[in-house]
């Protein structure tokens, strides 16, 4: 019996462990390693206020990014509360980047109308905080533990049974229960994403009858390394825009400027989508220039990028790299109330990507993520030590099933669902491409499938069908309306 169950090692079930008492029995369940998670793989920064007088500013910014359809409360809980949750951090010892002046560097991104993004080793920024809320870790963690269920019963979460190897099971009871597992990147054919996240906890959600919210909604990164062989493309941050990257063809045309005003700080999503229709319309190659930034700086200023590039081959700032969109981040989830919990259940709580609080309505901002697993994570912990709630494992009596991890006929099925869901519901959506991809998934959801797999399917179903049902175009949602 544990007080506390954490799903998932990223910046949002680090930072809950890091907050609970350390008097409190605490387990964070690890899918693969602590490190395969998409805060390791973070590059470009964490947003914040820079100062009171920012706040509505930010708050702003994030409701034009979101289209308003953002939640407008969860917005003013997020950037209120940005300011002290940034600082805690930085009082308990992580260093972010400073200027010359010896103050916090502030950076821009795209979308943002001031400097506020904080980065830590330059281009390094998740990796750097993910390293320090390990430092600062001091409960029981257990690795290669792959979440199968969650032990739910008459609005109350008992505790989790997880995989422990191809063929074991085990379970583990708690008085709360934090779901801090990502999204969903490996549904897709082409993500930025760890290969540990691949939504089968949503897919949970989803059997529970629990609700997502706002499946439809997944954000494709504009900037992404094409070429390479692997299904996870290496990821070139937002902040190169922010100083002055251009993208452009292969005749080294600024096309962006022809589709959006702010060209290559435009949103995301539109990005993206005015990459897709150019590609398509002119056949022409897209690239990311950095012809802008002198050697020296660019080495300092984004290390990391500089040698992952190397290895690749390109010479950098010199040569141009060849860039398309991939997913990237998905603002639906599983839906939270303003203090994180799970609707409908008493004592689970959903924070960072997995949840959807309507921070990011239909296109996230960029950089708000790290904060949003920071903030809300602060507020989860903060509303469990408040409302005490005690279970009792007898209390549970449902049949504990025994589920098989893997089967055969898996390994196809999967390849096929990552295909199909970037022909159906990647950057631009087809209606008949919609229908016809819901069939097929409810086709596969009738074989003898291995659980996890089972889990993504429905995960994968839900997205299929939030997009069916948003008839009209919306931020990231975007439906291709032949003539």
């Amino acid at each position: 019996m544990y007080d506390y169950i954490i799903i998932g090692s990223g910046i949002a079930g680090l930072n809950a462990a890091r907050l609970i008492p350390k008097d409190k029995k605490v387990l964070v369940l690890c899918k693969k390693s602590p490190w395969d998670c998409n805060t390791f793989w973070a590059q470009g920064g964490i947003a914040t206020a820079v100062d009171d007088a920012d706040i509505p500013s930010h708050i702003q910014d994030t409701l034009t990014a979101g289209v308003n359809y953002n939640d407008k409360k969860a917005v003013e809980l997020l950037s209120s509360k940005s300011l002290k949750a940034v600082k805690n951090l930085i009082d308990s010892g992580l260093k972010f980047d400073l200027n010359e002046k010896g103050e916090l560097a502030f950076t821009k991104e795209a979308a943002h109308s001031r400097s506020r993004i904080l980065h830590a080793d330059g281009d390094a920024t998740g990796r750097m905080i993910h390293i320090f809320l390990l430092e600062q870790f001091n409960h029981e963690i257990i690795t290669n533990a792959v979440v199968n269920d969650l032990l739910i019963q008459d609005g109350i979460c008992y505790g989790v049974q997880f995989f422990t190897s191809e063929t074991e099971q085990k379970v583990v009871y708690a008085h709360n229960t934090i779901i801090a597992s990502g999204g969903i990147g490996s549904i897709y054919r082409y993500h930025t994403n760890s290969t540990a996240i691949a939504g089968e906890i949503q897919g949970i959600i989803s059997e529970k009858g629990l609700k997502l919210k706002d499946m439809e909604m997944m954000q494709f990164h504009p900037t992404v390394v094409k070429g390479t062989h692997f299904a996870r493309k290496p990821l070139l941050s937002e902040a190169l825009r922010g100083e002055g990257a251009h993208i452009v063809d292969e005749n080294d045309y600024r096309f962006l400027k022809d589709y959006h005003e702010d060209a290559e700080l435009a949103p995301r999503d539109v990005v993206s989508r005015s990459i897709f229709d150019y590609h398509k319309k002119t056949g022409l190659g897209v690239f990311l220039s950095f012809e802008m930034f002198e050697k020296k700086y660019f080495k300092k200023r984004f290390p990391n990028i500089y040698a992952n590039l190397k290895d690749l081959g390109y010479d950098l700032p010199t040569q141009r790299v060849p860039i398309s969109p991939a997913f990237h981040y998905a603002m639906g989830g599983i839906e939270t109330t303003l203090d994180a919990k799970v609707k409908g259940v008493k004592n689970l709580y959903a924070v960072g990507e997995v949840a959807c609080t309507g921070v990011h309505g239909a296109n996230r901002l960029a950089s708000n993520s790290l904060l949003e697993g920071l903030v809300f994570s602060q507020i989860a912990v903060k509303d469990s030590l408040e409302n005490i709630f005690e279970i009792s494992k007898e209390d549970y009596t449902k049949n504990i099933k025994s589920y098989v991890r893997n089967k055969k006929i898996d390994k196809a099925i999967k390849d096929d669902l990552r295909k199909i869901m970037w022909k159906a519901a990647s950057i631009v959506r087809d209606p008949k491409e919609l229908d016809e991809t819901l069939i097929k998934i409810d086709e596969y959801l009738k074989q003898d499938l291995g659980r996890l797999l089972f889990l993504r399917l429905l995960t994968a179903k839900s997205i299929i069908q939030s997009a069916m049902n948003r008839k009209e175009s919306m931020g990231a949602h975007f439906i291709n309306v032949k003539a």
